[in-house]
């Protein structure tokens, strides 16, 4: 019985070598046949492994009490201390607050916008201000945050702000636009719409782009209207692009933008301006405390991590394709 078991056994291991073999020829043919593609990616796969992936390695500082002259080999590890600082630390719930909300608005507010917008530009048929109009709304996507909030202070400064003049000249009083914490969290929108809302068109145009157009013939011919059609041919064509954005867009849910908030916040809107990323930079930076400064970093990237995940997964549930 052993000696017709040994020769099947040694068939099946040499078939699986072939077949490992034929699958490493079958890759190595298909990296020499693309090789100047993979020339042309190898600058963006640099990029991202030398910025995004070695410095992943940092993240063991949140688990020691790092200090720069014994370097991470060198320092003493402490486990879980700092997040078990940050979580009782009274500042933890102002922060989540402060950057759920400002999350909260942009998604319900900013992200809608792009759609829209694409939606419309999508509706001009005259390709000349089709194109006029798409650059007008691109062109605030390239100013730095420096410039859009030097132009807010312009416009609502409590002094000489063009806003509160023209109220002034209307009979009405003065508004503290940027001292005062109620307006801070719709200004921060304001802006993050006006400048960003017209540059999220560009996939949203491509994915339209792609419609296959015998479809608007077919609801043409049964009767449907400007809007019917792209509420039932449009819509339905970029919903798969809308869902892995929106999946995305979860990713960041812990990530307001520094610059703009930093520029934005003074002393009198610190309660409501104050975010994980303003916090890490005043410890981190500022007052060199490198190690809780990360584990506050790790905390954002796990509750991205967690939500994207649980996004797809919760998108593939109900049919659609998701980001993985």
């Amino acid at each position: 019985m052993d000696s017709t078991l040994k020769p099947v056994t040694h068939a099946s291991s040499q078939s699986k070598g072939d077949i490992r073999t034929g699958r490493i020829k079958q890759i190595w043919t298909g990296i020499v046949r693309d090789r100047f593609l993979y020339v042309l990616a190898l600058p963006g796969l640099l990029y991202f492994l030398i910025f995004r992936y070695v410095p992943m390695w940092g993240i063991v500082i949140s688990f020691q009490n790092y200090s720069p002259y014994q370097g991470v080999t060198g320092s003493p590890w402490v486990g879980l201390e700092h997040f078990q600082r940050f979580f009782s630390n009274p500042d933890f719930l102002v922060l989540f607050r402060n950057t759920l909300a400002i999350n909260a608005l942009s998604l319900v507010l900013f992200f809608p916008l792009p759609i829209v917008l694409s939606l419309m530009l999508n509706e001009v048929r005259n390709a000349m201000y089709k194109k006029i109009i798409q650059s007008i709304v691109y062109l605030p996507h390239f100013l730095s945050w420096v410039i859009i909030v030097g132009i807010t202070f312009l416009l609502f400064s409590t002094g000489d702000g063009a806003v509160n003049q023209i109220l002034v000249s209307l009979g009405f009083s003065k508004i503290d636009f940027l001292t005062n914490k109620n307006y801070f969290w719709g200004m921060l929108t304001a802006q993050s719409i006006w400048k960003d809302a017209g540059w999220g068109t560009i996939i949203f145009l491509a994915a339209m782009a792609s419609i296959d157009p015998q479809l608007y013939e077919a609801a043409k011919m049964d009767g449907a209207g400007r809007f019917r059609q792209m509420w039932h041919v449009t819509l339905p064509g970029i919903r798969s692009v809308i869902i892995i954005l929106l999946i995305l867009r979860l990713g960041h849910i812990m990530d307001v933008g520094f610059e703009q908030v930093f520029l934005m916040m003074n002393g009198a809107v610190s309660e409501v301006a104050d975010v994980f990323d303003t916090y890490v930079y005043r410890l981190g930076v500022k007052q060199g405390q490198f190690s809780y400064s990360t584990a506050v970093g790790l905390f954002k990237s796990v509750v991205g991590l967690l939500l994207v995940i649980g996004a797809n997964k919760l998108a593939k549930k109900f049919g659609e394709e998701g980001v993985y």
